[in-house]
């Protein structure tokens, strides 16, 4: 939940009438006192797996790395350097502070274009709570990125969740949210893009294949199963071809 020291109504909706870009600038000093920000419960969860299951790496990539929530499990899980990539200045600045450690490189670009020098560069790419700001037809050139940017062999992890059913609060809670944004969008320019349920598992495998990835998954029990015995969230791996 939102704290005292977390940003007001009026900043949160000076942040929704904005630009992304501008909307994290402005959120950026509040963001980890915000509900937005990666638990750690969930950076634990896939720090523990990816250590069990793939041992280290050489350099990893956070894409859109915000704050830099996720670089702290980078930098021990991996030898080599740790490169975060945002498109907010503001958001960087703040990772900056979080984490002085010589090892770690931030860099600003759009995660859709990662910058031609990134090519073939990493061991591990990761990403948390940052799909939601990418459109369907934007998965492709977002994983085609990633693609390029890893080497042979390298993975690209990230964390799933289970569909939500629509007897639940949370569903319509989602839906609800999605709804208002479409309404913003269509009304308001710069848009904000934000959705929470444009990024399906089914489709984002369809896309992580044709980026030139093989693709599986991995219960991550940290979080427990669901009535039917399925995991309520998933870790992706997705492996670029050694």
């Amino acid at each position: 939940m939102f704290t005292s020291q977390g940003p007001t109504v009026r900043e949160l909706a000076v942040q929704a009438l904005s630009s992304v870009e501008r909307g994290y600038d402005l959120l950026s000093p509040k963001f980890d006192q915000t509900p937005f920000r990666t638990p750690d419960r969930m950076l634990d969860a896939v720090e523990e797996t990816l250590a069990q299951r793939e041992g280290s790496f050489g350099a990893g990539l956070d894409v859109c790395c915000g704050t830099g929530a996720a670089l702290g499990m980078l930098l021990r899980l991996c030898r080599g350097r740790v490169t975060g990539v945002d498109l907010s200045a503001g958001m960087l600045a703040e990772a900056a502070r979080a984490h002085p450690d010589e090892r770690v490189d931030l860099v600003r670009a759009d995660a859709r274009a990662l910058p031609a020098e990134s090519a073939g560069s990493y061991d591990l790419a990761v990403s948390f709570g940052a799909f939601g700001h990418f459109l369907p037809a934007e998965r492709p050139a977002l994983f085609s990125g990633v693609h390029a940017a890893l080497r042979p062999g390298g993975l690209f992890a990230f964390p799933i969740g289970a569909p939500l059913r629509p007897v639940s609060w949370v569903w319509w809670a989602v839906a609800g949210f999605d709804a208002a944004m479409r309404v913003r969008n269509a009304v308001w320019r710069p848009p904000f893009v934000m959705y929470y349920r444009t990024f399906p598992l089914g489709g984002v495998r369809a896309d992580l294949r044709a980026a030139g990835f093989t693709v599986e998954t991995v219960p991550l029990d940290h979080f427990g199963r669901r009535d039917d015995g399925t995991p309520r969230w998933r870790l992706v791996l997705a492996r670029k071809a050694g």
